[in-house]
């Protein structure tokens, strides 16, 4: 498994992150295969919040790996935070306690990072800041980050919170390419040519910022996934194709066009079925050529300017 360095900030994480919201769902047994198969494969980046499951996902990963002092040492951890039932709240009070709702159920005392999850309209960037402080002075957030957000809503954070965001946790695929469209549809009077997240790719680009692709096999918004759907017919042909000549599946040949773009994105994947991880763990062995990548896309319905 090759690894990233998560915003040049010395975190050195696998490139594909497992993605634990469904693990609530699986019994302790299943988990902790889940979990030793990723394992094996090299990704010791395990993703969180604390709403999947209302908290249990976190509770059934730490059982389900064992968590201990020299297991904890072995992974990094991220968790996100600010979505409650019916409202977002990025106030101090909820941060703090959601943070300490994380580590008790993870069974750790540090998070390696700790997302703002989906933009609040209330946000108070100096209630932020001064919970951030704390937790790092408390030990307990080792770095920060957003997700979904926008880059005037990460500089208007900036303005008052002192330490980096290196993150920025944003749905990306084949079949959802907003920020890729909009940079190749400059000056164009097209759909694709509107802007709808201010230049967000580049904008991380600029400012050492690791993209995380959520959804990576999702059309949509959670409308379901694309390989091997039959509404994407000349997608999946293409996939087919260039996966059987790559020698991987096009699962994986998913996974491969997304870490194929030079900001060096990490792909975050949920599947909770280990062979299909195994699979999926392939995507880092094959480089798509600059061909083959804008094949992809045209495939996937864009078209060129």
């Amino acid at each position: 498994m090759n690894t990233i360095n998560l915003g040049n900030a010395c975190l050195h994480a696998s490139e594909i992150a497992l993605g634990c919201m469904r693990i609530a769902d699986l019994s302790l047994a299943d988990a902790a295969t889940l979990l030793g198969t990723a394992r094996d494969q090299g990704i010791n980046f395990f993703e969180h919040a604390d709403i999947y499951g209302a908290g249990k996902a976190e509770e059934v990963f730490a059982a389900a790996i064992g968590m201990n002092p020299t297991v904890r040492e072995t992974v990094l951890i991220q968790s996100k935070c600010g979505i409650r039932d019916g409202f977002f709240d990025f106030s101090k009070d909820h941060i703090l306690a959601s943070v300490d709702g994380s580590l008790k159920r993870l069974r750790t005392e540090y998070l390696d990072t700790l997302l703002l999850h989906r933009p609040d309209a209330l946000v108070e960037p100096e209630e932020v800041a001064e919970a951030f402080g704390i937790l790092v002075r408390q030990g307990k957030v080792r770095r920060f980050g957003v997700s979904n957000h926008s880059p005037s809503q990460i500089e208007l954070l900036k303005k008052s919170v002192k330490e980096p965001l290196i993150l920025n946790q944003l749905q990306f695929s084949l079949m959802r390419t907003g920020m890729i469209d909009a940079g190749l549809n400059v000056n164009m009077h097209n759909a694709h040519g509107v802007d709808r997240d201010g230049g967000v790719l580049d904008y991380c680009r600029l400012n050492d910022v690791t993209i995380q692709a959520w959804s990576p096999f999702q059309f949509g918004f959670f409308e379901g996934v694309f390989v091997g759907n039959a509404r994407f017919p000349e997608l999946n042909t293409v996939m087919n194709k260039i996966a059987a000549e790559k020698g991987i599946t096009p699962t994986a040949l998913a996974i491969s066009w997304i870490l194929r773009h030079p900001a060096k994105i990490q792909a975050v994947v949920g599947t909770t079925n280990p062979t299909r991880l195994k699979e999926i763990c392939r995507a880092g062995e094959v480089s798509l050529s600059r061909p083959e990548w804008y094949e992809l896309y045209r495939a996937a319905g864009n078209a060129l300017p």
